[in-house]
């Protein structure tokens, strides 16, 4: 196909994003007020409990087989690489540009985790709907591209809230604890200095108060080791190597946040691939000959309504970066260079390797797909995060206007090469 048909079927679906999300921010200007604040929490709650479950469910339950499955083994490993090489990238980043401590996850964060739910889902439809039919029958296209898609968000989720989420929750305790030490009024920095003429207002009676304590703490602590040492080796007979693992795996559990692994999306992913992996289930409820098919009409008419919304609730959400913040213009550069031009580079290289070496299947939907996840902007996700633990904000806010509103030349244009690529 010549290049420049590839680059107006590439620009067809970037328009179609940029239009919704240019509604969804006309939509919250105060001028129009319908996705105000507590509008857009109530849509993205809808989005994520109901819509994006459905969605990926529906998807999934239709397209997935398990010898489908076996043939996509790849995709979780291309994922895993673009979180790993983007933290190298990013790691570099904040050294380079000296990022404050409290941005550091933020950083991270968006150089490894892109957008790998919304993108794909309005992208890939799109491109299979042109008439040019790049990848062939749009029935067929249309139907592995979503299942791919699906597939690719419920994998982006989980390293997303395992990964990125505790990246930002680490940046935010250390920001927090420095800054309690700094504030801290044993601190030797915060102290009043000494001198002839404040020497009587210096507090020595409590930093005595606090030694005594200290020296008392140390005492009854060393007792307490004593006692436990004898105990242990009085009791080390009895504990066994099962113990000792179901005590390691206890600790694992309390540090894992299992809710937030455990997302709605994950969970209607997890569903729908179990339906479209047992051939019992997948009679029964998939088809227009199954006898409950009824139910997965349902599911899909709700998860129709997931592309549209999450869209209009990027552009709503963008309009926060127009106030403005401290965030420092290397940064926001740096991010982009890491996503729009290493990344992707990157990405074809992997490809190229894996295809020599005999690791993907044939079919150029499917490695577009996983070029495409190298190039996409910043998750989403990375906002709700940073709110969570209230690090960055106003930071993640101007890096998100700044990705997305460079990700329609850069998509259009990654995407044209991509498809000359696979095609």
């Amino acid at each position: 196909m010549e290049f420049w048909k590839l680059f107006v079927t590439a620009l067809m679906p970037v328009l179609k994003v940029l239009f919704l999300t240019a509604i969804g921010t006309i939509l919250a200007l105060d001028r129009f007020g319908i996705l105000k604040k507590d509008a857009r929490m109530h849509l993205n709650t809808m989005v994520f409990f109901v819509f994006t479950p459905a969605f990926a469910l529906s998807n999934l339950a239709e397209a997935i087989t398990f010898k489908s499955l076996i043939m996509l083994w790849f995709m979780p490993l291309n994922i895993l690489l673009t979180f790993i090489i983007g933290s190298a990238l990013g790691w570099l980043l904040i050294k380079i540009t000296r990022a404050p401590r409290h941005l550091h996850g933020l950083v991270l964060g968006c150089c490894a985790a892109g957008n790998l739910g919304n993108m794909p889902l309005i992208i890939v439809p799109a491109v299979c709907k042109e008439t040019s039919r790049p990848f062939g029958d749009e029935d067929a296209c249309n139907r592995n591209g979503l299942a791919y898609a699906s597939l690719s968000m419920a994998l982006g989720n989980i390293f997303i809230w395992t990964y990125v989420y505790n990246l930002v929750r680490i940046s935010s305790c250390k920001n927090s604890k420095a800054s309690e030490v700094d504030d801290s009024p044993m601190n030797p920095a915060s102290l009043p200095k000494t001198s002839p003429d404040n020497i009587s207002t210096f507090p020595v009676g409590a930093v005595v108060f606090a030694e005594n304590i200290s020296q008392a703490k140390d005492s009854a602590n060393g007792l307490e080791i004593e006692i436990a040492r004898h105990d242990r080796v009085g009791k080390s007979s009895q504990v066994t190597k099962q113990a000792k693992l179901m005590k390691l795996l206890k600790k694992l559990a309390e540090k894992i946040n299992l809710k937030a692994l455990l997302a709605p999306a994950t969970a209607g992913s997890i569903i729908g691939l179990m339906i479209g992996v047992i051939p019992q289930f997948q009679k029964a409820l998939v088809g227009d000959n199954a006898p409950l098919h009824v139910i997965e009409d349902s599911v899909s008419m709700l998860g129709d309504a997931a592309i549209p919304a999450m869209t209009l609730l990027v552009g709503a959400n963008l309009l926060n970066g127009l106030k403005g913040s401290s965030m420092q213009l290397p940064i926001i550069i740096g991010i982009i260079i890491v996503r729009y031009v290493a990344l992707p580079a990157f990405g074809i290289g992997i490809l190229k390797g894996a295809i020599h070496i005999g690791l993907i299947h044939h079919d150029p939907l499917y490695k577009f797909l996983l070029l495409l996840q190298y190039a996409v902007p910043p998750a989403v996700s990375i906002s709700t995060i940073t709110q969570l633990f209230g690090a960055g904000v106003g930071e993640c806010s101007v890096v998100m206007l700044a990705t997305y509103g460079c990700a329609s030349a850069s998509l259009t244009l990654w995407s044209t090469l991509f498809m000359w690529l696979v095609l």
